[in-house]
């Protein structure tokens, strides 16, 4: 192996999902860069046995390529953000990109995002391509967001000592959500320049999900009281302006409803749960405008429309618990 430090050090989280790894590893390994001018740094939450084998064998077969590392995160299943800490704590280049084990960086991705990293830019952000079907369900749709993200870690650039002086990602971040956005925040608020490389190209094909996806991911909310209590100025400017008052609007209607058929007050139930319940066909129909009308992903957005308001309140209200932030 080569002495010399690379020029960029390549980081990929990933967690129990081998397939989708060996995709983004074959892709990266065709960098229109030689090989020893970057690494590829595995950072393995999920400590799996198969996910180090796979590495290994790419890293042997690709003997003219760049290095490709494994390494395990501190903590088993802690998140994206430790996984990234141990990856970039280990790479040996003065700027990391970092890149999710889900996507397929275009083959000049590493050199368009070097060329626009700058002796005056600490951190630079690609351009996030999601492929679409022409009817996409609710949560193909709700990916494609990821293509008006200001700052995502699929596709982003940061010098070394940028993340040194930040503290590299806060790790109380547990699940793939604000963790992006409170790095960006702190190099922000650090005064360290940013920029943006549309030539840096990422596909971010969509994953498969389960069935009601919608309201199980309602727990990342209580990231938001995070990245809230540390940065609330550029939250409120790029995040969120104010609390989601129709999901407030939509489980007060609930709980009076509710509320009236157990006190017996009959005509309060009928005027609140019926003021739910179109409430809840409206918020359905809205997700549903340009999208799928199978009989399944309509099932899914009527049961999930119900849930997500009451869900995202309580997880919302969890999150200043936990983070002892007022966050309405």
């Amino acid at each position: 192996m080569n002495g010399t430090a690379p020029l960029v050090s390549v980081v990929v989280p990933t967690c129990g999902r081998p397939a989708l790894l060996h995709r983004c590893l074959l892709a990266l390994i065709r960098q229109k860069l030689p090989g020893t001018a970057y690494e590829i740094v595995v950072a393995d939450d999920g400590h799996s046995e198969e996910t180090r084998r796979l590495v290994q064998r790419i890293d042997r077969v690709n003997a003219h390529g760049p290095r490709v590392r494994y390494v395990r995160s501190t903590t088993r299943r802690g998140g994206p953000a430790g996984a990234r800490n141990a990856g970039w704590r280990v790479a040996r280049a003065p700027v990391i990109a970092f890149t999710d084990d889900d996507t397929v960086p275009s083959r000049d991705w590493l050199r368009e995002g070097l060329q626009a990293m700058r002796p005056d830019v600490a951190a630079v952000t690609g351009r996030t391509r999601v492929p679409l079907p022409r009817k996409p369900t609710d949560w193909e749709r709700n990916t494609a967001g990821l293509e008006r993200g200001e700052f995502i870690t699929a596709n982003c650039f940061v010098r070394r000592e940028a993340l040194e002086r930040v503290g590299g990602f806060d790790e109380r971040y547990r699940r793939p959500w604000r963790e992006d956005s409170d790095l960006q925040f702190a190099l922000i608020e650090g005064g360290l320049h940013v920029v943006h490389a549309p030539a840096a190209l990422v596909l971010h094909p969509v994953r498969a999900a389960p069935w009601g996806v919608s309201a199980k991911i309602q727990q990342n909310v209580m990231f938001d009281a995070l990245l809230f209590k540390k940065h609330p100025l550029l939250y409120r400017e790029r995040i969120a302006a104010g609390p989601p008052w129709r999901y407030y609007f939509a489980v007060a209607a609930l709980a009076l409803g509710v509320g009236g058929l157990l006190t017996g007050r009959h005509a309060l139930a009928h005027a609140a749960g019926g003021t739910w319940l179109a409430w809840t066909l409206g918020f359905a129909a809205y997700r549903l405008r340009h999208t799928s009308r199978d009989p399944r992903h309509v099932a899914e957005m009527l049961y999930t429309s119900a849930l997500i308001p009451p869900l995202a309140v309580y997880w919302r209200v969890a999150g200043a618990l936990r983070f002892k932030v007022a966050f309405l």
